[in-house]
């Protein structure tokens, strides 16, 4: 288990000023508590809070969140997941066969575990049903990217990605009820990892014109195509 940030930690982490820290966190904005007088932060609550930064940045935004993600002060080697690099061929579903929440679920866990990628389908699809249950994952450009509450590790030898699109768009609890026809599945042996590739990720489908060129795509070798191009496109 990695230990919790201190004050001091957490500012060099996030770029900020311990000052800024304390005011942050003495102001709700950052999760923390007391302990002994002295302000702790959970890693994990930390990278919970970072998803959600996440999700309401924009290009600038998330650009800033990855140069965060990526710092490395003890230059040690840092793992850059890249989306060209997880999302396979053979994990990218073109046209995908699904029609209902729990479908899409079941449906892209069980293709995925037949490439190798994921070793435990149904233990998987369990975690992704309790993250929808705690907070859809569906945007409101019909994007979901689905991913459990915390990383799985013993289920999967390497993080991956896979995806799905559908023919036509399915109710998946996005915002004001648009609905859903491109699926990623994000999984990740770690919190850095997946906030990682969540960052990436976002700023790729903000890009509405890639975002439609992939909608358009006729077969999963196409459509695959187009997202490594587009991944390679944003360095």
């Amino acid at each position: 288990m990695e230990e919790d940030f201190d004050v001091t930690s957490l500012a060099a982490y996030l770029h900020l000023t311990p000052e800024q820290i304390r005011k942050m966190a003495s102001r709700d904005r950052l999760p923390g508590r007391r302990v002994g007088g002295k302000w702790r932060f959970s890693r994990a609550e930390i990278h919970q809070w970072f998803e959600k930064k996440i999700g309401a940045s924009d290009e600038q935004g998330l650009t800033e969140v990855e140069k965060v993600l990526y710092r490395n002060p003890s230059n040690e080697p840092v793992l850059e997941p890249r989306i060209s690099e997880l999302l396979l061929p053979e994990t990218t579903y073109v046209p995908f066969l699904a029609r209902t929440k729990s479908s899409v679920i079941k449906n892209i866990c069980d293709l995925t575990a037949e490439t190798g990628r994921l070793w435990d389908p149904s233990k998987m699809a369990e975690a992704l049903v309790s993250r929808e249950e705690l907070h859809p994952t569906a945007l409101g450009n019909g994007v979901a990217l689905l991913h459990p509450r915390r990383p799985l590790p013993s289920i999967m030898g390497d993080p991956f990605l896979a995806l799905g699109i559908t023919t036509s768009g399915i109710p998946f609890g996005g915002p004001r009820g648009c609905l859903t026809d491109v699926f990623f599945l994000i999984g990740s042996t770690s919190e850095a990892v997946h906030l990682k590739v969540l960052a990436r990720l976002s700023r790729l489908i903000q890009q509405s014109e890639w975002l439609m060129e992939l909608r358009e795509s006729g077969s999963s070798a196409d459509a695959w195509q187009i997202v490594s191009d587009g991944d390679n496109r944003i360095d």
